[in-house]
């Protein structure tokens, strides 16, 4: 594939690290974030020099997860700079997550000098080696020549086909060593090819299967957001009338109060989305990969089903489910041909009414507490004094799941949450990025006590930045859904899942120079969050919710889609 990129050549001489500043600005990159040390003073010093906004975070681990949440609002790559050693280990989790979740990052790390690479010189670490099988792709700089091609190979590989993280180390003495640059640079990489137009006559092959089709259902996932097609899904879906199960990362790809969605599938979904999916004789997937919290056994996944899979990564196609309509393309051109070739709907008035039956009985539940909060309302407050508008993060547990399944995303690109690595952590820090993608935006991290704890020194950007965000703490003073596990699958053992001993977290925030607010009632949720969420200015609301509730319905390990508990009152 060939993309030629023309930019005037810069005829006076450069310092690697001035050549590596200027390639970004041809990549037009807005944003950095990212921590100096050693191996990047040269880069750091070229920054001061060649301005581009930075974001210090207080930890590497709050830069690549700010850089995550940018990503995924902005739809741009979030771009990371680190140092050798701990500052470049200290990003593997992030990178991992981005990998899992086909987050388009590019991280920069700095390597100890090309002379004493691999004798364990001071914070060297074989950053190559160890981020390998988490990224799409790295690079080690071995030539200051080669600093222009592979900046640009690395934007250009992070953000076509499916998205991913790419890395560059650059040892120190390149970011010293001096040249004449040429930007004037042409990508050509003949083994890197990604499959954007679907094959016709499978379009034709679907179109066939749907018109013939009695009981049909679409299952659409983060796939379709990354290929900004919920347009052309809302169009295919209303002119074949066809129900909609979303994924946990694919929620917002579909407007959740439509009449068609049945609501997120999987472990904690819905029993209408599970039961669609166990039920249907023909599943439509765009952009989802099969994970085993969507699906449970494989035995029981839709298994009167013909599987038809549309995915920009043919390695995902055929993976855990066997496809028989398989369709290698972007979900925006796919969708796009699906709905130029269209023919004639298919006749399945009996099973919309079937799955109706099912969401009208079966619909999510819960316990209101008379002393305590229920976190399931705390979602619906949050999603009611904000009238469902604002971008919404989390980090990974219970919170996440009261969080996806009751605050009901109409639009895309206002969820944002960690999906494949479950990384707690995660939910504040890429509010910060979300809120930097969209200052305008109305953000809110619903974050869980424990995995707040394990990132909040990035409290101090709020008040550095002016950004803001609202921090909602679901604090249940349990690391909730292990509790929940050892509850039902462990007899009640709750080994190291409660929270003895907490911060103040109300000072904690005031601490940092912004207003805390703790709440332990129903009334007093509602009274404060109708005061605050919609405000231009940071506020951390300390939420006292029941411990001891639990995420229903479940879908235990091993259990098919048609086995869950919890689904009644």
């Amino acid at each position: 594939m060939h993309t030629k990129v023309e930019a005037e050549p810069l005829k006076e001489e450069m310092s690697g690290a001035e050549i590596f500043i200027q390639a970004l600005k041809n990549e037009k990159v807005e944003l950095l974030f990212g921590y100096p040390g050693g191996a990047v003073l040269p880069i750091y010093d070229a920054l001061y020099k060649m301005p581009i906004k930075h974001v210090l975070a207080r930890h590497e681990q709050g830069a690549i997860h700010a850089a995550e949440g940018y990503a995924r609002v902005s739809g741009k790559p979030g771009v990371v700079i680190a140092t050798s050693g701990p500052g470049a280990t200290n990003l593997v989790t992030g990178i991992t997550d981005a990998m899992m979740d086909s987050l388009p990052l590019v991280i920069f790390t700095g390597q100890v000098a090309r002379g004493v690479i691999g004798t364990d010189a001071f914070q060297e670490a074989d950053v190559v080696g160890i981020t390998m099988p988490i990224t799409k792709h790295n690079f080690q700089v071995r030539q200051i020549s080669d600093l222009p091609r592979i900046v640009k190979e690395a934007f250009y590989i992070a953000t076509t086909g499916r998205p991913g993280p790419v890395l560059v180390d650059i040892p120190k003495d390149i970011s010293a060593e001096v040249m004449s640059p040429n930007f004037e640079l042409e990508v050509d990489l003949p083994g890197y090819q990604p499959t954007l137009s679907p094959n016709v006559l499978q379009i034709k092959r679907l179109l066939e299967a749907v018109k013939n089709a009695k009981r049909p259902v679409v299952l659409a996932g983060a796939g379709v957001l990354h290929a900004k097609a919920s347009e052309q899904l809302l169009a295919f879906v209303e002119q074949n009338n066809l129900p909609v199960v979303n994924t946990l990362l694919g929620l917002g790809t579909f407007p959740a109060e439509h009449p068609l969605n049945l609501g997120m599938g999987g472990m904690h979904g819905t029993y209408a989305a599970n039961m669609a999916m166990y039920e249907c004789d023909l599943l439509i997937s765009i952009g989802a990969r099969f994970d085993d919290r969507l699906t449970g056994n494989l035995k029981h996944f839709a298994p009167k089903a013909t599987v038809a899979h549309i995915d920009v990564d043919p390695a995902e196609i055929g993976k855990n489910v066997t496809t028989q309509i398989p369709i290698v393309a972007d979900a925006k051109e796919a969708l796009t041909k699906l709905n130029e070739e269209f023919d004639a709907k298919p006749n399945i008035s009996e099973w919309l009414a079937h799955l109706t039956t099912y969401k009208e009985q079966y619909p999510l539940w819960y316990n209101n507490c008379e002393k305590e909060i229920s976190p399931q309302h705390l979602i619906e407050l949050v999603h009611e004094c904000t009238a469902g508008n604002a971008i919404v993060t989390t980090d990974v547990g219970q919170h996440q799941m009261w969080a996806a399944q009751y605050y009901r995303f109409n639009a895309p690109n206002r969820w944002v949450t960690s999906g494949g690595l479950g990384t707690m952590g995660f939910g504040f820090p890429a509010a910060i990025g979300a809120q930097l993608a969209d200052r305008e935006a109305n953000v809110v991290a619903l974050v869980g006590d424990g995995g707040f704890q394990m990132t909040l020194q990035e409290m101090s950007l709020l008040t550095e930045l002016d950004l803001p965000v609202k921090i909602v703490i679901v604090n249940n003073n349990a690391l909730g859904m292990v509790r929940q596990w050892q509850e039902t699958f462990y007899e009640q053992r709750y080994s190291q899942s409660i929270m003895q001993h907490q911060p103040d977290f109300v000072k904690l925030a005031e601490s940092y120079g912004i207003r805390g607010i703790q709440v332990t009632s129903e009334k007093q949720a509602k009274e404060v969050l109708q005061e605050t969420l919609n405000k231009r200015e940071p506020i951390l609301i300390d939420c006292r919710v029941s411990r001891m509730e639990n995420v229903y319905p479940m879908i235990a390990p091993g259990k098919g889609l048609h086995e869950m508990i919890g689904v009644k009152r």
